[in-house]
């Protein structure tokens, strides 16, 4: 499951409090909303029982996903720099390319059966339609 899939299953409110705190919107050329602007859209005077609400095992879960996301960011931040510094013959940055590409190839082969089992299911939804 990933953020998106998770955030579908709230109730509204918690879903955009989420989001407008996290910063997630597809809209990047619109400025985020201000505490007010995002109270005034939710129809609250506060956010203390959203704030309450952060203590809560369903928030720290979403809060999970949500930076597993970013780390497929970061790691490819991080892969770039490597890459560069290796190319350029700095040792170290190579062994940690030889480590990052046998991580890559480890998490490639789990997101292809991901994949393939969506391919699967698929073609099972065609066969019923028939």
């Amino acid at each position: 499951m990933n953020i998106y899939e998770a955030l579908d299953q709230l109730p509204n409110l918690k879903k955009q409090y989420f989001q407008w705190k996290h910063d997630i919107r597809f809209k990047r050329d619109i400025p985020k909303k201000s505490e007010e602007d995002f109270l005034r859209e939710v129809g609250r005077k506060s956010l203390d029982g959203f704030i309450k609400w952060e203590r809560t095992s369903e928030y720290k879960n979403l809060l999970m996903l949500l930076l597993d996301s970013r780390i497929a960011d970061d790691f490819e931040e991080i892969y770039k720099v490597v890459i560069k510094k290796a190319k350029e013959g700095d040792e170290k940055s190579i062994r940690i390319f030889l480590s990052l590409q046998k991580e890559i190839q480890a998490n490639t082969k789990l997101a292809a059966k991901t994949f393939k089992v969506v391919e699967e299911d698929t073609e099972e939804d065609d066969e019923l339609e028939i």
